[in-house]
């Protein structure tokens, strides 16, 4: 007499058409990972340009701000270079040949 098994067989824990939608599961999540993977490489290389683009735009900040100082001072400069060749052009200052003196004076012989 051939063995027979004493228990009836089990039946399965899922249709046996799971096998294959699992498999198209793992195949979707591997790539996922891939995408991620690769959006993740291109986000690091983004926030390294964005900070390199920071350092540029601070310097050029920098400079920008120098060069309106600077511009400033000089217009400053030419501007009070300009009132004091008015005030001695009119004789608001002192008059011509004398040195500068205070008030009513008498101007030095």
């Amino acid at each position: 007499m051939p063995d027979m098994p004493i228990e009836p067989p089990t039946p399965a824990p899922y249709p046996p058409s799971m096998e294959a939608r699992v498999a198209t599961l793992e195949q979707i999540a591997r790539a996922n990972t891939a995408a991620f993977e690769r959006v993740e490489r291109r986000i690091d290389a983004l926030e390294r340009r964005l900070g390199s683009l920071a350092t540029e735009q601070r310097a050029d900040f920098r400079w920008l701000i120098g060069i309106m100082l600077g511009g400033f001072g000089t217009m400053l400069g030419a501007f009070g270079a300009m009132l004091a060749i008015m005030a001695h052009g009119f004789h608001w200052l002192w008059g011509p040949g004398s040195r500068p003196h205070i008030g009513h004076q008498a101007p030095l012989a």
